[in-house]
């Protein structure tokens, strides 16, 4: 399972939308193709709502399976 981290696009602990609006519209979404995708939840930083939404509608032309939370304990947020 190919798993996404959106701590890894915060600075200082903070996630700003126009610098990650940037950063997932470079990302080559391809690789996730037909994979089953883990968008890691539990940040120990506040992650808006909408970070979560907008690497799913980037995901879910991909993916086969999108997943949230942690690799113990997925929960299924879509289903190709």
């Amino acid at each position: 399972m190919q798993t996404i981290i959106i701590d890894d696009y915060l600075k200082n602990g903070i996630l700003i939308e126009k610098e990650f609006r940037k950063i997932i519209n470079n990302i080559n979404w391809k690789n996730f193709e037909n994979e089953n995708v883990l968008i890691k939840g539990c940040s120990e930083f506040i992650i808006p709502t909408w970070a979560y939404l907008l690497i799913t509608a980037k995901l879910v032309r991909y993916a086969k399976n999108i997943y949230y939370g942690d690799l113990k304990s997925p929960i299924m947020i879509y289903k190709s």
